[in-house]
């Protein structure tokens, strides 16, 4: 079965396309951002209490409790087993390390967030500055030996999906740190908004959590999972990774965390698609779109419409189609005999195939080019008679 493609498996749109939901979105903004200056307050309480008060279960009971308050709301099915010192989860959220402490102890290093503030805040394990994945793993491994430790919830796909097409590929580095794992899956649903989008930054997505009227996280365990006989990290990493795509009802991929960055980014650079300016199909539009459509029979009229309200001109329309500038299927049209004649009288010899110099593939570029130009001109001076439009005058020139 074929691989799903980067671009379904990330979201790029915040806001729904259906244009009742995006009523309805509008209807609630008012309430969404009362909602979310209320629980900037108590999220500042939770923060507090989470800081002051020791990691045990009657902590975990009520930032669970206030974080409802929040509209995260955590549901849990299955059991996980406490002798298993590493958790393996897909990536849904940049929060999904926070929402997994609400109901286990456990710790998530930071692999790119600097040591600092903002990285013991955001509920990161600090390891010291960020170096190289040898250096991360030998650190693991002496946190994993040091007893009374919580256990380790690691993301293989070192980055988010949208959980809806297919995982990334998993890492490796994560499974070699020990023998057995315990997978697990996380699906996350919010109503009118995105769960995440795809090149946002956690400030931004931790905007709208506390915007939404709720989010709904549900994680269910799955069995832990051994290594098997001279199984390598990278066999394991794919065993566990098709156990939780067939959890989730999704394909296991080969797209990497840096394939992931560089389409975002790719898809970042590229500019918006513009909608087309307003022209209606008024009588001015459709003798418009006939004057062109005499000049030039084989173009479509849905692609001559579409050029003319983005242009309002025949003449700027004629040239962009002659010259190439809009891409089309030629229509098949009918021809009087004349017509046909004069097109032919006009044509120079061509050379048939492919020149093997490049000075004759130009050639022959440029003579069919001089016959459309030749066989649009005698069109339009049989109809509107004289040099008017701007195809005409740049070959004449």
């Amino acid at each position: 079965m074929d691989q799903p493609d980067l671009a379904t498996m990330l979201d790029f749109q915040r806001f729904p396309s259906h244009p009742l939901t995006r009523v309805l979105l509008l209807l609630y903004s008012p309430f969404g951002l009362c909602l979310f200056l209320l629980r900037v307050f108590i999220g500042a309480h939770v923060f507090l209490l989470s800081c002051v008060l020791p990691d045990c279960v009657m902590r975990r009971f009520l930032v669970r409790v206030m974080s409802s308050v929040l509209g995260v709301l955590v549901a849990e099915s299955e059991q996980r087993s406490p002798a298993v010192k590493i958790y393996i989860s897909n990536h849904r959220t940049c929060m999904d390390h926070n929402i997994l402490t609400l109901i286990t102890p456990c710790s998530t290093p930071s692999v790119s967030c600097p040591p600092g503030f903002l990285c013991w805040a955001r509920g990161f394990l600090e390891l010291g500055a960020p170096g190289s994945r040898t250096q991360l793993q030998e650190s693991l491994k002496h946190y994993l030996s040091q007893p009374g430790n919580s256990p380790l919830l690691l993301f293989p796909e070192e980055e988010t999906s949208n959980g809806r097409a297919g995982l990334l590929h998993f890492s490796s580095w994560p499974f070699s740190l020990s023998d057995c794992v315990q997978p697990l899956t996380l699906r996350v649903n919010r109503p009118l908004i995105s769960v995440a989008v795809a090149g946002s930054c956690w400030y931004t997505e931790l905007f709208w959590t506390l915007f939404s009227p709720y989010t709904v996280y549900q994680v269910r365990w799955l069995p832990p999972v051994s290594r098997c006989l001279r199984e390598s990290d990278d066999d394991f990493a794919s065993r566990v990774q098709k156990l939780l795509a067939l959890s989730l009802g999704v394909l296991g991929t080969s797209h990497t965390a840096a394939d992931r960055a560089e389409h975002v980014k790719r898809r970042s650079r590229e500019p918006p698609l513009r909608a087309p300016r307003s022209f209606p199909l008024s009588q001015e539009a459709c003798d418009m779109a006939r004057r062109v459509k005499e000049v030039l029979p084989q173009v479509p009229l849905s692609v001559i419409h579409r050029d003319l309200a983005q242009t309002g001109c025949v003449d700027t329309t004629i040239t962009n189609l002659l010259e190439g500038q809009v891409a089309f299927v030629p229509e098949e049209a009918s021809q009087s005999g004349s017509d046909v004649r004069a097109r032919n009288t006009s044509r120079k010899p061509t050379h048939r195939g492919f020149a093997r110099r490049p000075e004759d593939r130009h050639l022959s570029l440029q003579e069919r080019k001089d016959v459309l130009y030749e066989y649009a001109r005698r069109r339009y001076r049989k109809k509107f008679g004289g040099l008017g439009t701007a195809a005409e005058q740049e070959t004449s020139g």
